[in-house]
């Protein structure tokens, strides 16, 4: 039986990146007898910009402390950092988004326990998107042309003094896209307010749905459910709005784990009249804040978009990519996405932080001081209760300002849509170890701890690479093994005539 146990203890160490030349440090681990031992030995976690380093200690009990990692090159244990952001580590940022990909995939078109029936069963593209805060600039484009982005004949000025129109037919990189006509008309505390409680709000959707859907189903004496998958992804105006695939699949009373095909008498468009609906009706007003007693009411907003997914056996081609629709490729690219669009680095702000934005006067400071404001506890509040109460509810705005208030996954999705993220990583463990993931064992076969009983203490010693040359090397020969699985792929569909 094994217990493992996690203590934070950093070093001091310095831990430098990329970004300099290292010959030195580059010459003395390649020329290092021990080289290739190393370079195996930190390969999983090689293409990883800031890997994890730990230390592994065995306690077998009776005192008996063995310091697992000392025999091991640099006395260290190297782990992916596993971040799903591309702007914190690309490689692993990557790797998150070919699971997620195969995720929403199996859940399309069949596949890792996920029967090829699903291709048949009917299956929505829906976006949710929140409601305006206030007028913003924005690139239109219709027929192929940039229209002027807020034409008026007869424009007003708004109650700051400023025109709320706009002429200008901005470019896809133009950096006023998302920004507010007039900053001070725009609302940033509802829009902070949105995003804390957008996961809340999609929740609520998908129990109006499935009461709406009971009782169509109950009407007609079938049995049938709603799986889904869904994204986050930030717009340019640093609002959350949502991506999600929807598909109706029967059930079956004696096997509900079974993915069975719906009867037909819930027919695609009843589905999407049921799904526009539950997205119009539902709403829910927020706990009171000192700033509003009576909270705020969210809904979402009037933009909305439900179409229909189409997949048949010839939507995709032998080797399983999809090639009539991008969908499962759309929504795995935003999962390692986060508040880049918006303009901003995810990154936890302090007090420090939220005062240096406060000074500064332009749309990304104001969404991060709204945020931050909106979670400072009220001085009152001094009863332990209450400061515990708000520690749970609001104050976690400030936890999540870096977000611009949302704290929610970006990639969720419903139990029986597909398989698991989970699972994903076991098998591809397996493989690494050169095991067929059925055959794998469990890493404890001694599962009642009658044969012995060991405690493994995971000690953290820093992140990053020890030295640049390191994270040279590693990250080069990651480089060179994805290009060999690359030329070895495109050589086998081409000898097979794919």
């Amino acid at each position: 039986m094994t217990v493992s146990t996690m203590t934070l203890s950093p070093t001091t160490k310095t831990v430098v990146g990329l970004g300099a030349v290292a010959e030195p440090d580059i010459l003395r681990r390649a020329s290092s007898p021990d080289y290739r031992w190393w370079l195996a030995h930190v390969m999983p976690a090689a293409a990883c910009s800031r890997p994890v380093r730990l230390r592994v200690e065995a306690d077998w009990g009776g005192g008996e402390v063995e310091r697992v990692t000392d025999d091991m090159p640099d006395g260290l244990l190297y782990v992916a950092c596993k971040n799903r952001r591309a702007s914190v580590c690309p490689a692993c940022a990557e790797t998150y988004r070919a699971d997620t990909y195969q995720l929403v995939k199996a859940g399309l078109v069949g596949g890792k326990g996920v029967p090829e029936t699903v291709t048949e069963h009917p299956c929505f593209f829906v976006t949710l998107t929140a409601p305006a805060f206030g007028a913003v600039h924005t690139r239109v484009v219709s027929n192929g042309q940039v229209k002027p982005c807020r034409p008026r004949r007869y424009a007003p000025l708004c109650p700051h003094g400023r025109s709320t129109e706009c002429r200008v037919r901005h470019r896809d990189d133009d950096s006023c896209v998302g920004e507010p006509i007039c900053g001070d008309c725009y609302d940033y505390e509802a829009q902070a307010v949105w995003n804390f409680h957008a996961g809340e709000l999609w929740r609520r959707t998908t129990i109006t749905l499935n009461r709406y859907l009971k009782a169509a189903a109950k009407d007609r004496g079938v049995q049938v459910r709603l799986s889904y998958a869904k994204v986050a992804e930030y717009q340019r105006r640093g609002v959350v709005h949502f991506h999600a695939l929807i598909r109706l699949d029967g059930l079956d009373p004696n096997d509900p784990d079974t993915i069975v095909a719906p009867d037909p008498s819930i027919t695609p468009e009843l589905l999407s009249s049921l799904i526009d609906t539950a997205a119009t009706v539902t709403r829910f007003t927020t706990a009171p804040h000192p700033r509003r007693r009576t909270g705020w009411t969210l809904t979402w907003g009037k933009q909305r978009d439900i179409r229909p997914v189409h997949l048949n056996a010839s939507d995709h081609d032998d080797r399983g990519a999809l090639t009539t629709t991008a969908v499962a490729a759309y929504l795995a690219k935003y999962a390692t996405k986060a508040t880049e669009e918006a303009g901003h680095v995810s990154r936890r702000l302090t007090q420090l932080d939220a005062n240096m934005h406060a000074e500064r006067d332009n749309h990304q400071s104001r969404q991060l001081v709204a945020c931050w404001r909106l979670g400072q506890r009220p001085f009152y509040y001094t009863s332990k209760q209450q400061r515990t109460d708000w520690a749970e509810g609001w104050g976690k705005l400030q936890k999540w300002a870096h977000m611009l208030g949302f704290g929610g996954h970006f990639s969720t999705k419903s139990r029986r849509y597909s398989t698991t993220l989970t699972a994903l990583r076991a098998v591809r463990k397996a493989f690494q170890r050169g095991e067929h993931p059925e055959e794998a064992l469990p890493a404890d076969t001694d599962r009642d701890g009658e044969q012995s009983a060991v405690t493994l203490n995971w000690i953290f010693d820093g992140i990053g690479w020890l030295t640049i040359g390191d994270a040279a090397l590693a990250n080069n020969a990651a480089a060179k093994a994805r290009e060999r699985k690359r030329v070895a792929r495109e050589e086998t569909e081409e000898n097979l005539g794919l």
